[in-house]
């Protein structure tokens, strides 16, 4: 029987040089898919800082930052659910560099996380988040998986306030573990929620949810553990964080969607 020590994976070490493969076209930011000399036979998604785009909401220059912090958030709880992600300088300036999950020229097969489906035939397992219709004019639902690491995933959302989780940020890796990915826009301090990942809204958090809230609150307290944030985040922003995770763990609830925002971010998947 392996022990515990086998089955812990190695540690991900994304410090050697990059080198660029080629660009992402559909990313609304600069995206760079590369390799990294000490990751032989792995890719990684490189986001350089000068190659964001401007956004009303949002600090400039802030975006990266935001992605590593979803990661160092996600590892203090004890999420574990975002690739290892860290902030370097490369080839076009300093960004974030995350693993990519998988192989980029040879995708899994389709393991979905939300779907569309014929209006009202939600798969058993699955939950329903809303009814629309196709530019064909199809009534159709959007659904999204009922499992554990998923309802999982959407108190993390909760708690770092991303106002863009859309269907395809949520992979499953060759062996089923979940991955999350693309954080840019989290961590502001005015309400935001965007998700597809409603399914669970007004239920009780699990007690595992609950656990890993009450773990990264206790990181929060934790000198060491904010200054990591501190250090990717404007001061604010962490402040912010700290208190949505008292108010979760107060209301022991998924949240609703609030009405006075758009709820779900286009296109849902």
């Amino acid at each position: 029987m392996a022990t515990s020590a086998e089955l812990t994976p190695p540690p991900v070490d994304l410090t050697g040089e990059i080198d660029v493969v080629g660009r992402i076209t559909d990313s609304s930011n600069l995206a760079v898919l590369a390799t990294v000399s000490t990751l032989p036979g792995r890719h990684v998604i490189y986001k350089p800082v000068r190659g964001e785009r401007p956004l009303w909401d949002f600090p400039d220059g802030t975006l990266a930052g935001r992605e590593v912090a979803a990661c160092v958030v996600s590892e203090l709880g004890g999420w574990d659910v975002v690739p290892p992600t860290v902030m370097r300088d490369g080839p076009l300036g300093p960004g974030s560099v995350q693993l990519w999950i998988g192989d980029p020229f040879d995708p899994v097969a389709d393991d979905r996380v939300v779907d569309v489906v014929p209006e009202g035939r939600t798969p058993a397992g699955w939950r329903a988040v809303f009814d629309g219709e196709t530019p064909g004019g199809a009534s159709v639902t959007v659904v999204h998986s009922g499992a554990d690491d998923v309802r999982s995933l959407a108190v993390l959302d909760a708690a770092v306030n991303n106002s863009d989780r859309k269907g395809s940020h949520c992979l499953r890796d060759s062996d089923g573990r979940l991955w999350a990915i693309d954080h840019g826009v989290t961590f502001s301090p005015t309400p935001k929620l965007r998700t597809v990942l409603w399914g669970w809204a007004g239920e009780p958090l699990t007690r595992a949810d609950t656990g890993r809230l009450q773990k990264l609150q206790r990181a929060l307290d934790d000198d060491a553990s904010r200054a990591r944030l501190d250090d990717l985040l404007p001061e604010h922003d962490v402040d912010a964080l700290a208190r949505r995770v008292r108010e979760l763990l107060a209301r022991g609830v998924h949240p609703f969607p609030d009405p006075d925002w758009p709820s779900v971010p286009w296109p849902p998947l």
